[in-house]
């Protein structure tokens, strides 16, 4: 390979141009105050993403899943700005709950339920909740009256990253055997729901999944639709391009035109809301030659805040603190996490500049499924999370 090609593949990979020196130098800050490694949630961002999505969806009830990241001041700050919430555990419920949020501006959307899990969402003021099959819906029988529940449907997607409709969801044909459940039990029937998948690049499915779940609506006499549930799956770049956020729920608001009025639409963003809001800043504590490659040993790896390389399929923006010269010599090289397990290794077969015992590394765009998948193996503690305000620039995507 030529050394320019080198270098553009690592610009491309880690998108160094995005520390400047005034903002190498506010992250310099940040880490003479604090131990690597660290993550640092700005508050602005989660602002910006909000309202491009709203933008996006006019006249759509956002539902912000929780499980992509759940910190408190993140969640207060979607409370500020009217966002809605989107739950599936009894430890999401109390979480919530403590912030002082509504259980009517919360969905349960998880589609099996103990029947303690139950409880407590009615307890909560929560009675919105999600069904896929029959089983699921007899569990609902001795509260009659005192729910409304939502029916997923499983489409399945190819384009997205995780295909959330092979675990959940019942088939389009099955809706009218648990509809005519529901009605036998005196249990309320108010919408559907359903979750083409994580991270999609393409919105057709998702589109397509509307218009056949408005066909279904129509076919079924006798329910009081109140709610389509479209899901999440809006994407944010990587590595890879992805549309605007506009461009990619054009397809979605144009097959929602074709739905009744009185029928109220939801979404449930996690990733598209959380991801770019937050990045991750790790030191270099171990440097080894083998054979060819050089091998950087971080404080931090996929065990801890990079675990969604693992569970989520995700491969973030990572860059050097420091400045390096792009047209010096690059070296084959591996990043690795402080573990002892070989499967540890954050980054393999790239090219870096030649770097050193503490020298600082930046990644980027790990808001979602990251820190609230990390674990404490080897009791290595999970990285902290700093909350600040307009670290970064969402205009251009720039530290500031």
């Amino acid at each position: 390979m030529e050394q320019q090609d080198v270098v553009e593949s690592f610009a491309e990979q880690s998108h160094p141009d995005v520390l400047e020196e005034f903002d190498r130098a506010s992250l310099g800050d940040l880490v003479e105050k604090h131990e690597t490694p660290f993550m640092v949630l700005d508050l602005s961002e989660i602002d910006y993403q909000y309202k491009s999505l709203q933008a996006a969806l006019p006249g759509v009830k956002i539902f912000y899943a929780l499980k992509s990241l759940s910190h408190p001041e993140l969640l207060k700050r979607l409370k500020s700005l009217g966002s809605y919430f989107d739950l599936a555990t009894i430890g999401e419920i109390d979480l919530v709950e403590s912030l002082g949020i509504k259980g009517s501006h919360c969905l349960h959307s998880h589609p099996i339920k103990k029947d303690k899990e139950i409880k407590r969402s009615l307890e909560f003021g929560c009675n919105r909740m999600v069904v896929d099959n029959i089983e699921e819906m007899k569990k609902f029988i001795p509260y009659a009256g005192q729910v409304e529940l939502i029916i997923r449907v499983g489409f399945r997607s190819k384009q997205a990253v995780v295909d959330l409709s092979r675990k959940f969801g019942c088939a389009l044909e099955e809706l009218p055997i648990l509809v005519n459940l529901a009605k036998d039990y005196g249990i309320d029937v108010v919408g559907l729901s359903f979750h083409v998948g994580s991270q999609s690049l393409s919105s057709m499915t998702q589109a397509n999944a509307i218009r056949s779940s408005i066909a279904a609506m129509k076919l079924m006499n006798g329910v009081n639709w109140k709610f389509l549930d479209i899901g999440g799956s809006f994407p944010i770049s990587y590595q890879e391009e992805v549309l605007s956020i506009s461009d990619f729920c054009a397809p979605v608001m144009e097959a929602l035109s074709e739905l009744p009025e009185d029928i109220e639409v939801f979404a449930e963003p996690g990733r598209f809301i959380s991801a770019p809001s937050m990045i991750e800043v790790v030191s270099i504590v171990g440097k080894a030659k083998r054979g060819a490659k050089i091998w950087y040993y971080l404080d931090d790896g996929v065990y801890g805040g990079f675990s969604g390389q693992m569970y989520d399929h995700a491969i973030y923006p990572l860059a050097p603190l420091k400045p390096f010269d792009p047209t010096g010599e690059f070296h084959s090289s591996v990043l690795a996490g402080p573990t002892c397990d070989s499967i540890d290794v954050v980054a393999e077969d790239i090219e870096l500049p030649e770097m050193f015992i503490g020298d600082v590394l930046v990644s980027k765009k790990m808001g979602a499924y990251t820190i609230v998948s990390a674990t404490e193996f080897n009791y290595y503690p999970k990285p902290k999370i700093v909350v600040v305000e307009d670290i970064f620039d969402p205009e251009t995507d720039a530290l500031a």
